[in-house]
């Protein structure tokens, strides 16, 4: 029971510091930053922290062209293009709005997997799937569930977010790791995408030169990393003592915690249609989700890299 109950505050745990990941993101954008220079940095902190990790765990990073092209695959389907929509609705909507927003990679998941065919068709998934929606509605179609209704013009590139989330966790689902374990996955993708990332961020005029004198936003980001980085480990640790249906509850936590953040940090308020829509959300969440026996690889609602974790966080 006490093994139990230590693994429910893990899981807790970890949710808090994932959910902590969304209001840093704001924080990083709120003074000019842009995508690609925030993604280069992103990869270039969790890189370093993912091989220190690797390391402590000996094991060596696979090379092979299976491996690279995997590493390549997910950089660009699981940050590189999730993350610069994410960036650039982060600098229009509130961070709650987001946390509940990219909290919908299940509502993707299910179908991206049907046309993939790496699932079957569900009567009750499809009911959760219509439910999710009804959610997001409820945020963009009253007139009093948004700060500014102009906003809503930005649910959908914030939603597009969620739809490469979808597919990447599809993508791990239907072709594997090539024997890679979750950490190396993110280490090379990692890896792979400072290598992408740091020419467009110097061609688009979003490069971040790198300085001593750290800024609020610089802090943020620098946080919002090194927070990823270790709680993905520690989601990959709880995959393997709990299972990958009980640590993919941490993706309700996460946005639950998003918003808490927000408004702790940011001081953000809600109107009563955000918080309906939050709760009807999760209810279409408890039911897209595929039972126990039948779960993706990737199908459980993860932020941001590779093989299941919670779509909160970012490489």
């Amino acid at each position: 029971m006490n093994h139990r109950w230590g693994l429910v505050g893990f899981l807790i745990l970890l949710g808090a510091a994932w959910g902590a990941t969304q209001p840093m993101t704001k924080i990083a954008v709120s003074e000019g930053y842009r995508h690609f220079g925030l993604i280069f940095w992103q990869f270039v902190i969790g890189a370093l922290l993912l091989a220190l990790i690797n390391m402590l765990r000996r094991r060596p990073l696979p090379l092979g062209v299976p491996q690279l092209r995997l590493y390549l695959i997910i950089a660009l389907v699981g940050t590189i293009l999730p993350n610069a929509a994410s960036y650039e609705a982060a600098r229009f909507l509130p961070s709650g709005i987001m946390s509940i927003v990219i909290s919908t990679v299940p509502m993707f998941v299910f179908p991206i997997a049907l046309l993939m065919g790496t699932d079957h068709v569900s009567w009750q998934r499809f009911a959760g799937l219509f439910v999710g929606f009804v959610g997001v509605g409820l945020l963009v179609v009253p007139q009093a569930s948004l700060p500014d209704k102009a906003m809503t013009a930005y649910i959908p590139l914030a939603l597009s977010a969620a739809v490469f989330y979808g597919l990447e966790g599809n993508i791990v689902a239907k072709w594997g790791t090539y024997g890679c374990g979750g950490i190396q996955v993110l280490l090379g993708a990692s890896i792979v995408g400072a290598l992408l990332t740091g020419p467009l961020a110097v061609l688009t005029g979003t490069w971040i030169p790198p300085h001593t004198s750290l800024t609020l936003p610089d802090l943020a980001l620098i946080l919002s990393s090194a927070i990823h980085a270790f709680a993905y480990a520690g989601y990959v640790w709880l995959v393997g003592r709990a299972g990958s249906v009980f640590a993919a509850q941490v993706s309700y936590l996460v946005t639950a915690f998003g918003m808490f953040w927000a408004m702790l940090v940011l001081s953000e308020s809600y109107s009563n249609w955000v918080w309906l829509a939050l709760g009807v959300i999760f209810a279409g969440l408890f039911l897209v989700q595929p039972k126990a026996t039948t779960a993706l690889a990737g199908s459980t609602p993860l932020p941001h890299d590779a093989v299941p974790k919670p779509e909160h966080g970012s490489t």
